[in-house]
């Protein structure tokens, strides 16, 4: 097993050292990872059990009502973007612990279903894992006493910043289900325990930005994940786990790396449509659709504002977007219209995938 895990861990550094370099390749990289975080957090929450999609999410950013939009679970997708970003930031001044954990919990279910299980605290009662309903006798998992929480969160915290140290990915992968087994809150422990992955992988430099979604890989492989899990508890089978692991690391490093190479083959395709078809509107149209890889939902107001021009002028320009086919007019209204970029979106979304991958 050891010389099986030395190969997954030698392939899973190589497939995410090659996502690492095929995102810096990308023009502005900051602005596209406004989408990878979006799509993790979208995955993430649907693990725990959230019905909402990512194009439930760019609506919701973009202030759209509708059927199923502005949902509680929508919501709770949104603050983990929140949490997510404000993670990010803490990086830099912070490092990942106990302290970095708290705060992004507190953010995590602000206002949302779990609002009232003390965000931010670390339980102070009892909790469980099991079907929905089951008793703590009927549970298929019991964390530790929640007076061993404070102690368990700091020998980890030790563990992640020890010396000497383990291959970064075996820490990370150990620190996930080591966090998932303390289950130090009263909820979104799972949600929490996957952030820390994107967080390990950009305090330490291992990735420049939060670009691997590891929650494609377990959501897609649900069961597996539960499974290998609960068997690090029963049996200590440690071994198990990272292999599970590591081989997610480098399935999902391959996806985003072939993620990137579409986006540059789309932009350059939408690029040079731009140039030839928008005449002496090419200029703005090109500062649109860079607009349009940070946020792929606008307006004709927002296009006014990005580009200095009339509103006339604006509308015309979103007209020979739709024209070339490179927006999609979403609300179906008159007034208030939103346009997105669709096959943008398209490359982000799981949908077809996910349906295929349920049964494996």
């Amino acid at each position: 097993m050891e010389s099986e895990l030395q190969v997954l861990l030698a392939q899973a550094n190589l497939a995410l050292g090659r996502l690492d370099g095929a995102i810096q390749t990308l023009p502005n990289p900051d602005l596209f990872v406004f989408m990878y975080v979006r799509k993790e957090a979208v995955l993430s929450s649907q693990i725990e059990g959230t019905q909402s999609s990512l194009q439930d999410l760019l609506a919701a950013e973009a202030k759209i009502l509708g059927p199923n939009r502005g949902s509680g679970d929508v919501d709770e997708v949104v603050n983990y973007v929140r949490a997510m970003n404000h993670g990010l930031a803490l990086l830099s001044n912070l490092p990942v612990s106990v302290r970095l954990i708290r705060e992004i919990h507190r953010v995590l279910l602000h206002g949302v279903r779990g609002s009232s299980l003390e965000p931010g605290e670390l339980r102070r009662s009892q909790n469980w894992i099991g079907p929905g309903g089951c008793t703590l006798a009927e549970a298929t998992f019991v964390p530790p006493p929640h007076d061993e929480v404070p102690a368990a969160l700091a020998g980890l915290e030790r563990f992640l910043h020890g010396d000497p140290p383990l291959p970064l990915l075996i820490t990370i992968g150990l620190a996930h289900a080591q966090f998932e087994t303390i289950h130090p809150f009263l909820d979104g422990n799972g949600r929490i325990g996957r952030l820390l992955i994107t967080f390990l992988l950009c305090e330490r430099r291992v990735l420049q930005k939060p670009v691997l979604n590891l929650s494609h890989y377990f959501k897609r492989h649900r069961q597996a994940y539960y499974d290998r899990l609960q068997a690090v508890r029963d049996a200590g089978d440690w071994e198990g786990w990272l292999s599970f692991f590591l081989r997610g690391v480098a399935d999902v490093s391959g996806q985003a790396t072939d993620t990137d190479r579409r986006i540059l083959t789309l932009r350059e395709a939408h690029r040079a449509g731009i140039t030839e078809h928008f005449g002496r509107a090419a200029g703005n149209g090109h500062k649109v659709l860079e607009r349009l890889y940070e946020r792929p939902i606008l307006s004709v107001s927002e296009v006014k504002e990005l580009t200095g021009t009339t509103y006339p002028a604006a509308n015309q320009l979103v007209q020979r977007f739709l024209e070339q086919r490179i927006l999609t007019e979403i609300t179906g209204l008159s007034r208030h219209r939103r346009f997105r970029y669709d096959a943008y979106v398209r490359l982000f979304s799981d949908d077809e995938r996910e349906e295929a991958g349920d049964g494996s």
